[in-house]
């Protein structure tokens, strides 16, 4: 489709889908009802030899694509976390396209490289992280904006790796790396992600999750036992992964314990705070990251739920000299006479090339203001509180943990059989999607506040929903005993 014309047709023809699709998206079902293999009937089994006009696109949209959407951006959805999307953000990543920069290195797109200086820099601001995060300090730190949290945390876990055998050696000349890599240990809670125990797989090291307190929070007292009997072992602790704001239950690890052991030891101290990193912005919410000072590196994923769209997860470091040796591979072609004064992203990431994300954090910081995210943040977080109100003034529910964000766990008093049938039907009437969670053996049900156009009429509705389903089930129950 070289026809600029045709192309301007076309554009604004998506941009009204796209209008119509986010305005009205309360109207479509949230779950798709279709089932696997559904598009291959719809679609020729080989491509096109000649080109087509971009209106059959169009047209086959809703015929093709939709019915097997899920509407992630619906008040009426409620799993996982958020994904973020806005309208600034659609068209940054359209400008992103357009200008097609693979920013690896400075020379290869200056400004690439320039923005996320100064985006991460503005950012790290509005979540006040101490000035070692930031480019702007004057000092090493710095930040990159990464694919995702979990390659956020591999990429911290490589670069405490690299600094830890460095360290090793110098102590203990006469042993190989391959020696000193399988002493190598590193920790994080039981209800940290499963990207957090994939990230020990894929650095090659030996990852244990350590068990949380009745809070469902890792303790500094935990950590510090659990190092002195993998020393007395002969293993080398390297690597913590503290979690503020877990998927399971939106807990918070205690980063005030874990950063000064981690300090005295020795060890690289990361922070995965994926999704509540967001509400950070808010001045009343840094309480929950109390002790962030001693983390060697911290992320969070402003794609979850500060209004920019998937992908977009910006990770700090004190020092990314470490992280960089980790992947310093420096042929020919990829050098450049201004090698230092600049970073050379490549040398941050496992990829080495990149997409222009940081226009998605200019066009949506400038757009909203901190004034209107902070407005986001907190309107969620008193929708979880009306959602924890309703199921508090229904004595057949229970709370299952403490709603500090926008994710309340609940589940109806009894069996785990009871609250899994319970979830089936709810996403069986495909009105709302809820999706389950355990812990000790105690299976609930969670309800995250997720779409930008989600108010307290919506949190109504899916109460409504939870206990019209309930009532069926309950009455079934009692009917059949």
């Amino acid at each position: 489709m070289a026809d600029p014309n045709a192309f301007k047709d076309f554009a604004k023809e998506m941009t009204d889908f796209i209008v119509n699709y986010q305005e009205n998206i309360r109207e479509r079902r949230v779950l798709p009802t279709v089932e696997p293999g559904y598009m291959k009937p719809l679609l020729p089994e080989e491509a096109p030899q000649h080109p087509e006009d971009w209106r059959s696109i169009m047209n086959d949209l809703e015929r093709v694509v939709m019915p097997g959407i899920t509407h992630w951006n619906s008040p009426k959805f409620h799993a996982y976390f958020p994904t973020a999307q806005s309208y600034p953000a659609i068209v940054a990543d359209m400008l992103s396209g357009a200008l097609a920069q693979i920013g690896f290195t400075w020379i290869a797109s200056p400004a690439c490289t320039e923005l996320e200086v100064i985006m991460l820099d503005w950012l790290g601001k509005m979540l006040e992280l101490p000035k070692e995060f930031l480019a702007c300090s004057g000092g090493k730190g710095g930040g990159v904006i990464q694919g995702t949290a979990s390659e956020a945390t591999l990429v911290a876990l490589l670069g405490a790796k690299v600094k830890k055998v460095k360290q090793i050696k110098e102590q203990h000349s006469e042993w190989t790396d391959n020696e000193i890599v399988g002493k190598l240990v590193a920790y994080g809670s039981a209800q940290a992600h499963s990207s957090v125990e994939r990230a020990g797989l894929l650095g090659g090291v030996h990852f244990r999750l350590l068990e949380t307190d009745s809070k469902h929070q890792l303790r500094g007292e935990t950590l510090a036992d659990a190092i002195r009997a993998d020393k007395e072992k002969g293993l080398i602790p390297f690597y913590v992964v503290a979690t503020l704001g877990t998927t399971c239950s939106c807990t918070f690890d205690r980063l005030d314990e874990l950063g000064p052991i981690c300090n005295s030891e020795e060890i690289w101290l990361h922070v995965d705070a994926a999704y509540a990193g967001s509400a950070f912005i808010c001045p009343e919410f840094r309480y929950l990251m109390k002790g962030v000072e001693r983390a060697d590196s911290f992320n969070f994923n402003p794609h979850k739920w500060l209004l920019v769209n998937f992908d977009c997860s910006p990770l700090w470091l004190k020092d990314p000299l470490h992280v960089i040796n980790a992947f310093n591979v420096d042929p020919l072609y990829l050098k450049h006479d201004m090698q230092g004064s600049a970073p050379d992203y490549r040398h941050w990431q496992i990829p080495l090339g990149r997409r222009f994300r940081a226009l998605k954090l200019w066009f949506v910081l400038r757009l909203y203001g901190i004034e209107n995210l902070q407005k986001h943040i907190r309107s969620h977080v008193a929708q979880a509180h009306e959602f924890e109100s309703l199921v508090l003034s229904d004595s057949r529910f229970e709370i299952v943990e403490e709603v500090v964000l926008g994710l309340v766990c609940f589940r109806l008093k009894g069996s785990n059989e009871l609250n899994d049938q319970l979830l089936r039907r709810i996403n069986g009437a495909g009105n709302i999607h809820l999706v389950p969670s355990k812990i000790n053996d105690n299976f609930f049900l969670r309800l995250a506040i997720c779409s930008r156009y989600s108010e307290s009429k919506d949190i109504q509705y899916s109460w409504q929903e939870i206990k019209l389903r309930a009532d069926e089930l309950l009455e079934e129950q009692s009917l059949s005993k």
